[in-house]
């Protein structure tokens, strides 16, 4: 038995041996044999074995070259770094646009990661007037994101998660440089720290921001269709009124309003009122009054739908979370202040889920 092992190790180490996969068979029952030993003491091959490898296949040994290795850790880093962006924008968007993260859950793999990607470019820069101290500091951080989408466009993004995750879905979709700037250059006009004069300039802002942000989102899915976008655009204005609607609580808590004052000024309201968290009649009809033009647009969106293409509907999904608030301030009487209001809706996945597979907004 021995002899007959010793002789078919032989003839496998005697030139029969002409390619890799051969070699890594060897040094396979290299390692099967070296595990051999008699129960008495007759036979031990672990030595004689491997120094029978060192003698007779110093050619199969595979040495590692620097070059090589150095490759393999910058693949292995640039892979670890694609990761660490990905999961970046994943946290981000989840803990600060819960909504639009489950709605991007919904879409197709091909657009998932671009869509988390512009949605959290956008969180980026709504997050900017509510963290600074100083308007300067604001100017300061939307410069940065005017310099880095030039660069994303140059093919050179900065090292920055956001940026790099930007940089993949522009190159991967091809997507409009307009609408990016856009609104970063709308998010920058914001920062003016006062209310909205009229409920025009509102939708002015929502239109430059949320709608550019759904043209993207249509772009990444590969929608091309007028129709579509006429519905981006009125749902785009429709998700800023009501966003300025359910902000309304947390920005009087910090002493400030940005609600239209022609609205608010109609109906005898004050800033005041807002700042005290009143429920009084005149603040309810402020709020019936704004909530009522977010209606409508969300009514005009509708009105195109037969003509939007099915690809467009999963960019839309956003129609659910909008009439989901809508419904909820309407059972409270439109009281913006009223707890109930402040919950997340428990069973808005669910909704959002079977509004995807309706394909319907």
């Amino acid at each position: 038995m021995v002899r007959s092992a010793f002789c078919s190790m032989h003839a496998l180490f005697s030139g029969t041996l002409k390619n890799k996969g051969q070699s890594g068979r060897v040094l396979c029952y290299i390692n099967m044999a070296s595990s051999i030993s008699s129960k008495h003491g007759l036979l031990s091959l672990k030595s004689s074995v491997f120094s029978c490898q060192k003698k007779i296949l110093p050619h199969i040994v595979y040495v590692q070259r620097p070059a090589e290795v150095n490759c393999f850790r910058a693949s292995t880093n640039a892979s670890t770094e694609y990761q660490h962006n990905e999961n970046y924008c994943i946290d981000m968007v989840r803990t600060r646009d819960y909504d639009g993260f489950v709605s991007s859950l919904l879409l197709p793999d091909a657009s998932r990661r671009s869509s988390l990607a512009l949605r959290a470019f956008n969180v980026e820069l709504a997050q900017v007037k509510d963290s600074i101290s100083q308007k300067t500091i604001g100017l300061m951080r939307m410069q940065f994101w005017k310099t880095a989408v030039d660069d994303i466009y140059r093919d050179v993004p900065p090292s920055q998660p956001v940026s790099a995750e930007l940089w993949r879905a522009v190159k991967k979709h091809r997507l409009t440089k307009r609408w990016l700037l856009r609104i970063i250059n709308e998010r920058e006009k914001d920062m003016e720290d006062r209310p909205y004069r009229n409920l025009q300039e509102l939708e002015a802002y929502s239109e430059n921001t949320q709608s550019s942000l759904l043209y993207l989102l249509l772009e990444c899915l590969g929608v091309t269709d007028v129709h579509a976008d006429h519905a981006a655009s009125h749902i785009g204005k429709a998700q800023g009124i009501v966003t300025c609607l359910r902000a309304a609580p947390f920005h009087s808590r910090r002493r400030k309003v940005y609600l239209p004052m022609d609205i608010c000024m109609l109906h005898g309201a004050s800033q005041e009122d807002f700042i005290r968290g009143s429920r009084e009649q005149n603040v309810r009809d402020v709020v019936y009054d704004i909530a009522s033009q977010a209606h409508i647009h969300l009514q005009h969106a509708r009105s195109f739908s037969n003509n939007v293409p099915a690809e467009a509907m999963l960019a839309f999904l956003v129609t659910v979370v909008l009439e989901d608030y809508l419904q909820r301030v309407r059972k409270v009487d439109f009281d913006i202040f009223h707890p109930s209001l402040q919950k997340r809706n428990p069973l808005l996945p669910i909704q959002l889920y079977l509004r995807s597979w309706k394909k319907t907004y």
